[in-house]
């Protein structure tokens, strides 16, 4: 690999945000139903180890580092993801999945508040939010076509969070006018 990511708070920003992005991504297209016989409870595994596992995993390397920012935003993620993906198939009613996508929203608002302005990883925070607020909102009243909305903003979530590790890991222009290359982080 001829891209230099350390160990430390870069790698930890990367492997996170590439975690965050594949999981969405999984989600996000079973949400839409665009793929025959394919739903959102089809990411349990992604969700339960990839957005789960790693992504609690880098909060932990990167509250190693110090930057609790991320440390915060991936453990938290980390969590609710595992939890979601473990639980898919239980039966819960339909207002206990909205009532838990809503406050997985409070997390990524809160999440968006604090990331730095324009960047990438604040546009997939923000997504985030808008994506579980439609499927909380689509479950609480019972709207399959809020939820399949909610399905489509988590792609975008998820390509956001997938392009931003990516230009991190390709030199590729980040948005916010300047390429990702060593020393810049995807949070920017």
């Amino acid at each position: 690999m001829s891209k230099d990511v350390s160990a430390g708070s870069a790698g930890s920003t990367t492997l996170g945000q590439l975690a965050l992005g594949l999981t969405l991504l999984a989600f996000g297209i079973g949400a839409t139903g665009v793929v025959d016989n394919v739903a959102a409870a089809d990411a349990s595994a992604v969700a339960t180890w990839v957005g789960g596992v790693a992504l609690f995993i880098a909060g932990l390397l990167a509250f190693r580092d110090r930057d609790t920012g991320t440390g915060t935003a991936f453990a938290g993620l980390g969590a609710f993801w595992f939890t979601w993906g473990t639980a898919v198939g239980e039966v819960r009613s339909a207002e206990a999945a909205g009532l838990f996508a809503l406050l997985w929203a409070l997390l990524a608002l809160s999440l968006t508040a604090g990331a730095a302005r324009g960047s990438l990883v604040q546009g997939a925070y923000g997504l985030l939010a808008v994506a579980m607020a439609l499927t909380g909102i689509g479950a609480l009243a019972d709207s399959g076509g809020l939820g399949e909305a909610g399905g489509w903003v988590a792609v975008a979530a998820g390509l956001a969070s997938w392009y931003g590790a990516t230009a991190v890991l390709a030199d590729l222009p980040t948005f916010e006018g300047r390429a990702a290359g060593r020393g810049v982080t995807a949070t920017g």
